[in-house]
């Protein structure tokens, strides 16, 4: 029997922040917390473990990442997606769909197989899924996405992606406006996948019959959409009125302003928001200059665009979204919500996301500066201090 005490914590758990935590946990998941400072009593035998009265959060869940330290998962390469397991653990992600962008079926395939080669033997983050980002997107609100690889919904296509996945497939980005998407939203609902939409000129009409067929995500809302008119309301407007549609939001300071962030959390509440990244390759190296997607594009100040100056991706890590999320007046307890416990409840993750008994000891412990001092997966801890 394997068991750690954390202890001289504050810890975040659901609704509050318990000030002085000690967390007991035992072969991976979490057995009790307590409220004190240090344990009292005897103590079992086990690793006693000394938070020096840091933050305590549950493991955050990156559901849109494309890359990292220089590699793009597109790539094809078991060395791409570990080295994205590597840096989702390094900024406190205890988990991650691998993003694929529109491509040919040959190179989605190729990323799809790497993945599962990968798949049970992470160096880092575990892999909850894939996200498929495309091909099925609309030309007119392509974003960053490479138009020549942009196509209508194709079932015989989607079903030898499938086919080759199996059920890794966790969720889909679409336009459901294009030719099929409709037929695609029930298709995708039946392989158990979240049905999500972007990159999408749906008008309002077509967003709610979306939303009615199943979709129920948007993804990097505001971006790669119909913009809100006031006679046109489009996509953004229905995905608020309906109550079980959740929301992405890329908090780096540049995809969103602020006021829309808060917006958006005022409207939707933190139990229908998600923080991620949608970071490329150059998340962890900075500025330069870096090929995705078929594109080239230019990372300059940690902002990355293409040459026509499109936003292409971010640069933002998760830990560094929960503290600008923070210091934009969002409370800390939803805050890491959005970034934990709402995207594993999304997946279907229910023992994820959360500092609870009988969670996984999916854990990460942030200093006063939202730094990763330590990120434990499944009770097994990785030092990161140092990067």
């Amino acid at each position: 029997m394997s068991r750690k005490i954390i202890y001289n914590v504050q810890a975040v758990c659901q609704d509050k922040v318990v000030s002085q935590a000690i967390v007991w946990i035992r072969d991976g998941y979490i057995e009790k917390i307590e409220a004190d400072s240090v344990p009292s009593g005897q103590v079992p035998d086990g690793e006693l473990i000394d938070g020096q009265g840091m933050l305590l959060i549950p493991g955050m869940i990156d559901v849109h990442i494309h890359g990292a330290n220089g590699y793009d998962m597109m790539d094809g390469t078991e060395e791409s997606i570990q080295q994205v397991s590597r840096a989702c653990a390094a900024s406190g992600c205890t988990s991650f769909l691998a993003t694929s962008v529109s491509s040919t079926i040959e190179d989605l395939l190729g990323m799809i197989r790497s993945v599962k080669r990968v798949i049970g033997s992470e160096e880092g983050a575990a892999i909850a899924g894939i996200h498929l980002e495309g091909p099925y997107l609309n030309r007119k609100r392509k974003g960053m996405q490479n138009e020549k690889y942009l196509r209508h919904p194709d079932m015989d296509e989607m079903q030898r992606i499938c086919q080759e996945a199996g059920d890794l497939i966790k969720m889909v980005t679409i336009a459901p406006e294009l030719p099929g998407g409709m037929e695609l939203i029930a298709y995708l609902q039946e392989q158990g996948a979240v049905v999500a939409v972007a990159h999408s000129d749906a008008t309002y009409e077509e967003a709610k019959q979306a939303f009615a067929e199943g979709a129920s995500h948007v993804t990097h809302c505001f971006n790669g959409m119909r913009p809100i008119h006031h006679r046109d309301p489009g996509l953004v407007v229905a995905a608020f009125e309906e109550e079980h549609v959740s929301l992405q939001a890329i908090v780096d300071n540049v995809h969103l302003h602020p006021a829309i962030v808060r917006m958006m959390h005022r409207l939707k509440g933190p139990h229908r928001m998600v923080l991620i990244t949608d970071a490329l390759q150059a998340m962890g190296l900075g500025d330069g200059t870096y090929n995705f997607g078929g594109h080239q594009v230019e990372v300059s100040g940690g902002i990355a665009r293409l040459k026509d100056g499109t936003l292409a991706s971010s640069t933002i890590t998760m830990n560094k979204a929960l503290q600008l999320t923070v210091e934009l007046g969002i409370p800390l307890t939803d805050a890491v919500q959005m970034a934990a416990t709402t995207p594993a409840d999304i997946l279907g993750n229910h023992h994820t996301g959360r500092i609870a008994p009988g969670c996984q000891a999916d854990l990460v412990l942030l200093d006063d500066n939202f730094d990763v001092q330590w990120t434990m997966i499944k009770g097994e801890r990785i030092d990161v201090a140092n990067g």
